[in-house]
């Protein structure tokens, strides 16, 4: 099995909560809050505790919110690796509507980062990158960190042996279409993001396999899943292009179904699984995940039951 190395660079200290209604101008009483360390790479090393495996987490903590974040991070089934920076961890919000189950989430904004302190990340990365292994860098990116960060990260791991899984948006995402290059070993993309990266509507999975297909052809990434919601994910390498998805389930929280298929996915790969077997466990732990509360993250029982029965096709 390869090691995996999964990077945090923007966590947040999670506040869960509810209240019986959500109205304006009142002093609205919450339930008691529940905390979670939150973040991209840091839940996607919790599905693959979760799932049997192990992964460290590179996080980047400040001040007392990075302290108590730190404390969290003792009772998860990962192993942190933390990164100090100047400021203060930032603090997330959800609240929700008890009456109509509908949920309010408010992100306060995370420190800002310099140059010199985005080059520092890199090389502490690559430090404790695991040879032969994988890198997940999952999440958004903080202010001031430049949007080449993560095809940097890729060149600078590659000396380990280490291949970059990614799975990011907005500004950093569009910068990799002019970069190439194939320093990106994984590119996750969901509906949204294929679209606004594509500049289209992307409606049938044929479409999406056709766009992940030119992202290979221009060197972006040597693998490609875009996600389409309750319509599954579609995988493309150099090899083939599959489409899977999972008999309908009961949706109770989208939150962390697409860290649970990042986790799911690497942890295959780390095993050495054919990628078209990693996508169906990818999947299988992304529909796991709906079916959970609030924050909680993909059971090992409902994802080995869902890929039992998933359907991969070639697209």
């Amino acid at each position: 099995m390869s090691g995996i190395l999964t990077v945090t660079l923007n966590p947040a200290l999670d506040l869960s909560t509810s209240v019986p209604h959500v109205v304006p101008e009142e002093k609205l009483r919450l339930r008691a809050a529940v905390r979670d360390a939150g973040g991209g790479g840091v839940n996607v090393a919790r599905a693959i505790g979760e799932l049997g495996g192990r992964a460290k987490a590179f996080v980047a903590l400040a001040g007392h919110i990075g302290a108590a974040y730190r404390d969290l991070l003792a009772e998860e089934p990962l192993d942190p690796v933390p990164f100090e920076i100047p400021g203060d961890t930032r603090q997330s919000l959800a609240v929700t509507d008890e009456t109509t189950g509908e949920q309010y989430r408010f992100v306060m904004p995370g420190p800002r980062w310099s140059p010199e302190l985005a080059h520092a990340a890199i090389e502490a990365i690559a430090e404790v990158a695991p040879e032969g292994g994988y890198v997940v860098l999952s999440g958004s990116q903080p202010p001031g960190v430049p949007v080449h960060f993560p095809t940097n990260l890729a060149a600078e791991i590659v000396g380990r042996g280490a291949r970059l899984i990614l799975d990011t948006s907005g500004p950093p995402l569009h910068a990799l279409m002019n970069v190439g290059s194939g320093r990106q070993h994984v590119l996750r993309l969901d509906g949204a993001e294929s679209a606004a990266l594509a500049g289209r509507a992307l409606p049938s999975r044929e479409d999406v396999a056709d766009f992940a297909r030119s992202l290979i052809a221009r060197d972006v990434a040597e693998m490609v899943v875009l996600a389409m919601g309750p319509g599954g994910s579609v995988l493309v390498t150099r090899a083939g292009r599959w489409h899977c998805n999972t008999e309908d389930v009961p949706v109770k929280s989208k939150v962390g179904a697409g860290d649970s298929f990042v986790g799911a996915f690497t942890l295959a790969l780390s095993r050495d699984a054919e990628p078209e077997a990693a996508l169906v466990q990818g999947c299988a732990a992304a529909s796991a995940a709906v079916m959970t509360d609030a924050t909680e993250l993909c059971a090992i029982s409902d994802v080995e039951a869902l890929a039992a029965t998933a359907v991969l096709t070639a697209v």
